[in-house]
């Protein structure tokens, strides 16, 4: 098990008009499509704790205030392949009862059924936190699981 547990799971991902963005219980992606070809010096990316914005050849792509706080020294932005921004941003609270809605706190939520998967998904990456002699990648989740689940914490060991 030594791969992370995104990828031996998948991911759920919310599209959007511009690419997808997803989340997992300590960071948050934003997959932006560009032209081929773009250049990094044709992109301009400012990484907030709770404020993004990106523009591409002047253009602007997505800006505005962020869903919940990040830790905004660790936001990065790669291009990849010279068509596709990746910025990765890590949560401030990083426990499967941060699940985001949207990415912004007024656009890109994600519809209820991939709320709830996202939901679920988290659930299982926390169960696997929990518990690492344990795979729970291909694991299926039921009944107490939204705000993260269940609360073990004061049961003995």
């Amino acid at each position: 098990m030594s791969a992370p547990f995104e990828e031996r799971s998948g991911v759920v991902p919310c599209g959007t008009p511009w690419g997808q963005w997803y989340q997992t219980l300590e960071e948050v992606f934003i997959e932006v499509q560009v032209p081929p070809g773009t250049r990094a010096q044709d992109i301009q990316c400012d990484l907030r704790s709770r404020h993004v914005a990106l523009a591409v050849g002047g253009r602007e792509i997505l800006k505005g205030k962020l869903f919940d706080s990040t830790i905004a020294d660790e936001g990065t932005w790669t291009l990849e392949d010279r068509k596709m921004i990746r910025i990765v941003l890590t949560k401030t609270k990083r426990d499967a009862a941060n699940c985001w809605t949207s990415l912004l706190e007024s656009e890109y939520a994600a519809d209820p059924w991939v709320q709830d998967q996202m939901q679920r998904k988290l659930t299982l990456e926390r169960f696997q936190k929990e518990n690492p002699g344990f795979d729970f990648s291909g694991a299926e989740i039921s009944g107490n699981y939204t705000k993260g689940g269940p609360d073990f914490s004061n049961l003995e060991k």
